[in-house]
């Protein structure tokens, strides 16, 4: 399957921590930036930081329950092959990154079984990172 690359810009309040999360933590690439905005390579595709107050989502997060947790709304994130997924896990524990769910496996020996984890920014911007074994699963009802 071929995929062509998103754009998502999103909000952040303190533009230099999140420069740092994205850049340091999960090992993003930088690419074009200004006072007020940063490019970086997330997997792929193209999210940007982009510098603006504080909104109430990110003050107040909401949450769905799914599976037996509290799945943050909004959330943004992507899908990894489940050796990366797993790579990244171990990467952020290693930075001691607090996680809103712990990695674990979700629907567990059902259909659309797969790994995930959320986690927020340090601006409350919530993200999911999910893993298929079988990426056939993907949108499987």
């Amino acid at each position: 399957m071929s995929l062509s690359p998103f754009h998502l810009a999103i909000p952040v309040y303190d533009l230099a921590s999140c420069r740092r999360f994205y850049g340091e933590v999960f090992g993003l690439e930088e690419g074009r930036s200004c006072a007020q905005w940063v490019d970086f390579n997330f997997y792929g595709h193209q999210l940007v930081i982009h510098q603006q107050p504080q909104t109430a989502a990110q003050e107040s997060v909401h949450s769905n329950p799914v599976d037996g947790h509290d799945v943050p709304v909004p959330h943004f994130g992507i899908v990894l092959q489940w050796e990366q997924w797993e790579a990244l896990a171990e990467r952020l524990k290693s930075f001691a990154t607090p996680f809103v769910i712990e990695p674990y496996i979700r629907f567990k020996g059902q259909v659309g079984e797969q790994a995930t984890m959320f986690l927020l920014d340090p601006c409350g911007n919530a993200l999911e990172f999910k893993a298929f074994k079988d990426m056939s699963q993907l949108f499987a009802k």
